[in-house]
């Protein structure tokens, strides 16, 4: 499995996928600028992305927990999601998102 994940540079990187990992773990394990504050525990908007449109029907809907953390977030779009509330699985094989202003 794998993702593909555009920073705020524009440059797409692959990162391998792992089953029940948070998408947020993934970016940050793979070194990519992603702060991740509160460590994924959807206490903060710092690992903020946007879901590439394709995917966003693919994907579980927001809980109230996340909807109230990205009203903290900047520049939020349709598409915006809490990388730490998206868990890998093999549905999501292919997902693209991109790294969020911070």
């Amino acid at each position: 499995m794998k993702i593909f994940v555009t920073d705020r540079q524009g440059v797409e990187h692959e990162i391998a996928g792992i089953d029940g990992w948070q998408i947020m773990e993934l970016i940050r394990d793979e070194g990519l600028p992603i702060k991740a504050e509160c460590g994924g525990s959807c206490a903060c908007a710092t690992c903020h992305v946007y879901v590439d449109r394709a995917w966003i029907d693919k994907l579980e809907e927001k809980g109230e927990e996340e909807i109230d953390m990205l009203d903290l977030a900047f520049d939020i779009q349709d598409s915006s999601r809490l990388s730490c509330q998206l868990t890998m699985t093999e549905a999501l094989d292919g997902l693209k998102v991109t790294l969020a202003p911070e």
